[in-house]
């Protein structure tokens, strides 16, 4: 069975989240999304983790449960007579995770890196966090603590606490707080972790780059590459997304996808997989990289951006202000590739897939969320009465947001909200849209129809200065 994972977000507890990012929630919102698996986040505060042991349970798959959803699915099944067993899809799952800035010097120069951590016990994480606060860490002070420790550090005291942990480098490209940043980071895992980089089995690529990109990198050909949302709102929940594909849904299974369910020495064979019935991921869901936040360099204050290309011939030196521009991931990836990227693609039911050619290594698809096509389609905020009336309409009907944007019939779809809505999921799945790059924490701005109304787009950029400031 296939199963989407998001096991990147944050909850109520982080700085410079929505309040409404509260468990109950978060499993609504996975289930409007279609998400099976979605991360606890920030299970470090001591606040939140209470929550956790309180609200969760544990379904014996190294996953959790919420307590009253599971009350009223076995309410519902009892209104209509029928199994627990048959309202199973409705189920959504927690894993028990946490994100921690490491800042700190190594090698003369000051670190600044992200990396998430899994856990597939309560227990575990109780003792993590104990071991956190030993090392004066404050986890009382944000949900994403800031703590003192390196990064191979924090992965050796991870791992003395659970051998099954997941450690992952958070959105690897960002420049200021990220494995590959380009002011803080490092230019290998190896030389970010040490001897704990052979326990580092995925990546996380952010918002600013997709497979493709990441898919050049040889430090990376042995290890997964993973895509979350890194959500501060719920509407945000699902941009980006993991979808597996195993016998069973369980934290086991997930690790089995991301730790290799094939040999370390080629993870990636055809023919290895052939050979097992293992877990492995099937493929991505990915924002398009353009609309990220730092995937052109450039000063957002100058409203000056320039491409990789462009930044080569002219340097690195704004030409408004005259200080050092912010460099943007498609820039740091050029600075790091060891070759370029071979893709092919196939279009299914409309949808434009991406393989990369010659290799086993799995597809993804770039979507636009759906709050974002209804937006353009409508003339109207994002978070608009509007816009979220007609997203439960479509929603409810369809099952979830990505059977909207993947699977259901493009007919129906027109028939049921209205043709240019259907038109805009038609462009989106096709890639038939534009989109201006974003960069130096500007995002860009997708464009469906090639238009776009001015006093939206300000609407939206406001929006995203509350919930965003330290996405």
């Amino acid at each position: 069975m296939k199963f989407v994972a998001d096991l990147h977000l944050h909850s109520k507890y982080s700085r410079a989240v929505s309040q409404d990012m509260t468990l109950e929630n978060i499993a609504k919102y996975a289930q409007l999304k279609g998400i099976k698996v979605v991360a606890t986040g920030d299970f470090t505060h001591p606040f939140w983790f209470d929550q956790l042991k309180t609200e969760l349970v544990d379904a014996g798959n190294g996953l959790y449960r919420l307590k009253t959803n599971d009350q009223r699915l076995s309410q519902k099944a009892r209104a209509l007579d029928v199994s627990p067993s048959v309202l199973d899809e409705k189920k959504v799952y927690f894993l028990l995770s946490c994100e921690i800035s490491s800042i700190y010097s190594q090698g003369g120069k000051g670190r600044r890196i992200h990396n998430l951590f899994f856990f597939p016990s309560l227990a575990s994480v109780s003792k993590f966090n104990k071991k956190l606060v030993d090392k004066k860490a404050n986890l009382r002070s944000d949900g994403r603590p800031i703590v003192g420790i390196s990064s191979r550090d924090l992965a050796q005291i991870a791992l003395l606490c659970d051998e099954k942990v997941l450690i992952i480098p958070a959105h690897i490209w960002t420049p200021w707080f990220s494995l590959y940043g380009a002011f803080s980071g490092f230019d290998s895992i190896e030389e970010c972790f040490g001897d704990m980089a052979k326990h580092i089995y995925g990546i996380e690529t952010g918002l600013s780059s997709d497979p493709a990109m990441n898919w050049q990198i040889e430090d990376l050909e042995n290890r997964a590459i993973l895509s979350f949302s890194d959500s501060h709102s719920l509407l945000k929940m699902g941009r980006e997304a993991t979808v597996f594909e195993a016998e069973e849904v369980s934290y086991d299974a997930v690790y089995r996808a991301i730790a290799g369910p094939v040999s370390r020495e080629a993870p990636f064979s055809r023919a290895s997989r052939a050979t097992r019935n293992d877990a492995k991921i099937a493929f991505t869901i990915e924002f398009h990289p353009e609309e990220g936040k730092y995937h052109y360099t450039g000063h957002r204050d100058c409203n000056f951006s320039q491409s990789p290309e462009e930044t080569v011939k002219d340097g690195d030196i704004c030409a408004v202000c005259g200080r050092k521009l912010t460099i943007g991931v498609m820039h740091r990836v050029e600075q790091l590739k060891s070759q370029n990227s071979k893709v092919r693609t196939e279009v299914r039911n409309g949808v434009r897939w991406v393989y990369p050619d010659g290799n086993g290594r799995p597809p993804y698809v770039s979507l636009v969320p759906l709050s974002e096509i209804l937006s353009e389609a409508l003339e109207s905020g994002v978070t608009s009465k509007k816009v979220l009336d007609q997203y439960l309409v479509l929603v409810s009907t369809f099952a979830s947001e990505f059977n909207v944007l993947l699977k259901a019939d493009i007919e129906q779809i027109a028939n049921l909200a209205s043709p240019k809505i259907a038109q805009g999921i038609e462009k989106v799945r096709a890639g038939d849209i534009v989109v201006e790059p974003g960069y130096d924490g500007k995002f860009g701005v997708v464009k469906i129809w090639n238009q776009q109304n001015p006093d939206k787009n300000e609407k939206n950029e406001a929006e995203e200065k509350q919930l965003n400031l330290f996405a």
